[in-house]
């Protein structure tokens, strides 16, 4: 029986993004605080695919290629898939996204517009610390 996808973006959670955007081919941060013990214990569960708006271009999909061959552990990188497309996934994971409940009702728009990112905030998220 095939795994379900998870969805990962990769600016901002599997890159710490420190630097912001340099580029469509350019990514130098360091990962994200746990990353590859998580993927470790993601991939037995999941098929995990990294995917970003640097998809659309090969060279964007290279570079996170490349960043993981830097990062990551062989065995990791050699099961992470990078789509051109944002694949069909049972779950995303994405530092620019709220979960949507089904009701329009309960979407506030000034809510929406004070949102930001953990990158954009002078500390971590609750559980991003190292442990």
């Amino acid at each position: 029986m095939p795994k379900p996808v998870l969805c990962l973006d990769f600016d901002g959670v599997c890159s710490s993004y420190s630097s912001g955007w340099q580029g469509i081919a350019v990514c130098n941060d360091p990962p994200t605080p746990g990353l590859e013990r998580f993927l470790e214990q993601a991939l037995q569960h999941f098929e995990v695919h990294i995917h970003s708006s640097r998809s659309r271009a090969a060279a964007g999909r290279e570079a996170m290629e490349l960043w993981c061959y830097k990062w990551l552990r062989q065995d990791i990188q050699e099961q992470l898939h990078f789509p051109e497309h944002k694949p069909p996934a049972f779950l995303t994971i994405d530092d620019r996204a709220i979960t949507f409940r089904g009701n329009w009702h309960d979407v506030d728009i000034a809510t929406l517009l004070a949102f930001r990112p953990w990158t954009h905030n002078s500390a971590p998220s609750p559980g991003m610390e190292e442990t």
